[in-house]
């Protein structure tokens, strides 16, 4: 399913609320589907994309009886709790974002090792694998024994930076209810989200920061819920990946970026 992201005129305010005009007007995507089988979700989610010639903005609507949200501290491991996600697609390198309830934020960066070249564009002192935090990752399955080394995508292993932190990134949450409080039945919460356009030039891939007219870029949107009655995490998005393996930049889904302004359609 393709996606048309329109300009704003508007200045957003990144407060988690998503209540400009502009966020009315943008269309949303369909209710989230479960990552793996394409069948419907449990909990409504939604998002829009916006932009501007200096922001992306990205907003959730995140339906939640129960809002839970516990670990506060920067680029703790989020996917072990209630979280909404955003992957970017840069062809030879991606980027996974997460967040929590509670405005924590965990990022990581990616570049496919077989695009990591001596002496080529990512032999940078910013993803030096010698003096920064980077790992090898082969995906989501990477520990188990028949995947250990290589993990399940075909082309291999990428280099994870966990260190990397996208440049000017404003993030926001509004929570319409009570934060971990089971005795009161939410609504759910919001996630407002801005992306410099000059922070993406490792992920341009010879795009136009900010883009032109009929550019697409590959996303994707997703949130991963631990289901606490039946003791389970499930992983739901916009379009199925066909695995709990999220990391499949194939998968993921195509927006095309508009010059028309929202409020003029």
């Amino acid at each position: 399913m393709t996606y048309t992201a329109y300009r704003t005129k508007e200045k957003i305010v990144v407060d988690g609320k998503l209540n400009e005009k502009a966020w009315a007007l943008a269309p949303k995507s369909p209710r989230f589907v479960d990552i793996i089988n394409g069948e419907p979700a449990l909990y409504d989610t939604k998002v829009a994309v916006l932009w501007d010639d200096e922001y992306l903005y990205v907003g959730y609507w995140v339906e939640e009886p129960y809002v839970l949200a516990t670990l506060k501290k920067r680029d703790e491991l989020l996917f072990n709790e209630n979280n909404v996600e955003l992957f970017i697609d840069g062809g030879n390198t991606y980027y996974e974002f997460e967040i929590n309830a509670l405005n924590t934020i965990y990022e990581i960066f990616f570049i496919w090792k077989d695009a990591y070249k001596q002496g080529g564009k990512f032999d940078v002192p910013e993803f030096n694998v010698h003096e920064r935090d980077a790992y090898t990752f082969g995906g989501n399955h990477d520990r188990i024994s028949k995947h250990f080394w290589d993990g399940t995508h075909p082309r291999g292993l990428r280099w994870a930076f966990r260190d990397w932190d996208f440049p000017g990134l404003k993030t926001a949450v509004h929570i319409d209810g009570k934060v971990n409080d089971n005795t009161h039945i939410d609504k759910g919460w919001t996630v407002e989200l801005a992306f410099p356009w000059e922070g993406m030039k490792w992920l341009a891939n010879g795009r136009s920061l900010p883009p032109q007219e009929g550019d697409e870029w590959k996303f994707q949107f997703a949130r991963y819920e631990k289901l606490i009655s039946l003791e389970k995490n499930v992983g739901w998005a916009w379009d199925p990946t066909g695995s709990d393996d999220n990391h499949k930049p194939e998968k993921f889904t195509p927006v095309t970026f508009s010059k028309k302004f929202v409020e003029e359609l």
